[in-house]
């Protein structure tokens, strides 16, 4: 299979992520990023902003033949990449288009919306439908009709480790290390204040992405070194945490995601859903402290769970398997 990837030029979790995993099963010569991005050839960012990084490629970007695609893949739902898209349509509207939505809006393209651009993005799909979505914020009672859309939520990169920590070296007891924003956030946060070794590890209110003290690959490590990580919705129910945290085999008290998750994690297994509300937020918390032996076969059996169902290159696999379905 051979796959245009229109992309934008901005971080998009989701679009990085299914770009570094299309080309680890497809090969670099069968995906083909456009416009070409520089993030995915050189190693010029850091982990987050690096998930669509694979290794140099030019890709034939000189002469790209459009005719010689079995699909058209419009990878995220952003301004420059619709006007790729707008732009190359003649060349390309016999092909199956895929759209790519990762947004945090819970409605088809509503990211388009937010940036201002709803109008742009009707006029494109009253002329040319999407064949196949693949959308992030995928709420079962909104698709459930829509026959040709298809959950699909973050991933962990199938190429970033991260060492696995002792349980007599993990220095922090609970973290939260993000902003406060939703509500949720914020209540977590005013719930936290004063316990625990919260303050002393950097879990408190008014934090700010921009002077957050732990980055890139450290932020990865230091997640490893919880014994506890809390995780509630941001701008979106699907968070790069809710994927993080099993992935540095740390163990992992979360609010329950309302969106469908395909072979999610299960409560009490791989993880422990606290309430919407709350309430025995801090009751749960207290008892994974105490219970050293119960919470590490926990956090075991989540890293096994997201190696086995949750990697990029399985989100990859599905999105080829949905488009070779399409095709025959």
């Amino acid at each position: 299979m051979k796959l245009l990837f229109i992309n934008s030029a901005s971080t998009d979790y989701l679009q990085d992520l299914t770009f570094s995993g299309l080309v680890k099963l497809l090969g670099s010569h069968n995906v083909i990023d456009y416009p070409w991005n520089v993030k995915y050839h050189l190693p010029i960012k850091n982990y987050p902003k690096n998930l669509g990084y694979t290794h140099f490629s030019l890709n034939c970007h000189l002469s790209i033949d459009f005719h010689s695609f079995d699909a058209i893949i419009l990878a995220s739902a952003k301004k420059d990449s619709l006007a790729t898209l707008k732009k190359i349509l003649p060349k390309v509207a016999n092909k199956p288009i895929v759209f790519l939505d990762g947004g945090d809006r819970p409605e088809i393209g509503g990211d388009f919306c937010r940036l201002g651009i709803e109008e742009e993005y009707k006029d494109l799909i009253k002329q040319r439908p999407f064949d196949i979505i693949f959308k992030r914020e995928y709420f079962l009672n909104d698709h459930v009709e829509m026959l040709h859309v298809h959950p699909f939520p973050f991933s962990f990169p199938y190429n970033v480790s991260i060492p696995t920590i002792a349980e007599s070296d993990k220095k922090y007891d609970v973290s939260f290390w993000a902003q406060q924003k939703p509500a949720i956030r914020e209540k977590a946060l005013t719930m936290l204040q004063g316990k625990y070794d919260c303050e002393k590890n950097g879990t408190t209110l008014n934090q700010d992405f921009k002077t957050y003290n732990r980055k890139g690959k450290f932020y990865l490590e230091e997640i490893a070194r919880c014994k506890i990580v809390l995780n509630f919705r941001g701008g979106g129910w699907d968070t790069m945490r809710y994927w993080e945290v099993p992935a540095a085999s740390s163990f992992m008290i979360s609010q329950k995601p309302q969106i469908v998750i395909p072979n999610n994690f299960e409560d009490g297994k791989h993880l422990i859903w606290c309430s919407d509300s709350l309430d025995d937020l801090l009751d749960k918390i207290d008892y994974y402290l105490r219970n050293d032996s119960e919470r590490r076969k926990i956090e075991q059996q989540g890293k096994e769970h997201l190696l086995k169902y949750h990697l990029n290159v399985n989100r990859a696999q599905f999105l080829i398997d949905t488009i070779e379905s399409y095709l025959s």
